[in-house]
């Protein structure tokens, strides 16, 4: 393994002074605070945003609005992206790991500003009587396409489902599609209805079903003698 420069260089730019630092001195899987950072650079103007710029190469690094079990202070250096010290590589810029508020609202605006796990609204209390109330992050999700590729696509989380789901395995977007094509003509009328709703209505089948379940025993008997009865003419 190549011995990489020292972070200490000064003829070197803050933005890669800042990806070695975490190389050498955080490590992948560790939590950093803004302190320190600043600490280690106090004569890098900016260097909060140099290490933000390490995020359009790839480098994946967590604050606590993608992982609430860090504290507002802390940051987690995730996974390295390009190695900007490379001379060529600092100049090739990836896909963007973190969205800009305009991108956030917009995977917002498309969820309808709803948890797309819970579904709980923005704002809205876990429970009734609660003082806990949700707060929408936007979260990655590995979907398997159609192909086979994997591609990462934003959708929207509570903090709450958040911290329930990291490390989930990949949606699969083809077996969606498959167990889709293999539901019956009333399954797939319903599930079209939801679809457009944005949220899962009650068909008539279903609150029938609901007013059965309360019956007592006597009248369950009834009715279920009145549907043998139907299927036997």
């Amino acid at each position: 393994m190549a011995m990489l420069p020292s972070w200490q260089n000064g003829k070197l730019g803050g933005k890669v002074r800042a990806g070695l630092w975490l190389e050498t001195e955080v490590g992948e899987g560790n939590i950093f605070t803004k302190a320190q950072l600043r600490q280690a650079f106090p004569e890098v103007a900016q260097i909060d945003r140099r290490l933000r710029d390490l995020r359009d190469h790839g480098w994946r690094i967590d604050t606590s609005r993608d992982d609430p079990a860090l504290k507002q202070e802390e940051q987690r250096y995730v996974t390295k992206g390009a190695e900007v010290w490379i001379p060529g590589q600092a100049k090739v810029a990836r896909h963007k790991g973190s969205l800009t508020s305009p991108q956030r609202i917009k995977v917002w605006q498309s969820d309808n500003f709803m948890c797309r796990t819970c579904g709980i609204g923005a704002g809205e209390e876990y429970e009734e009587g609660s003082d806990v109330r949700s707060q929408l992050n936007v979260a990655r999700r590995k979907v398997v396409l159609q192909d086979g590729s994997t591609e990462v696509q934003m959708v929207t989380e509570c903090k709450r489902c958040t911290s329930g789901t990291a490390g989930e395995a990949p949606v699969d977007l083809a077996d969606v599609l498959g167990r889709i094509d293999s539901l019956s003509p009333l399954e797939k009328q319903a599930l079209t209805a939801w679809i457009a709703a944005d949220r899962r209505t009650q068909g008539s089948l279903e609150k029938l079903w609901g007013a059965y379940r309360t019956l007592p025993s006597a009248s369950r008997e009834t009715v279920r003698k009145a549907v043998a009865d139907e299927d036997n003419q």
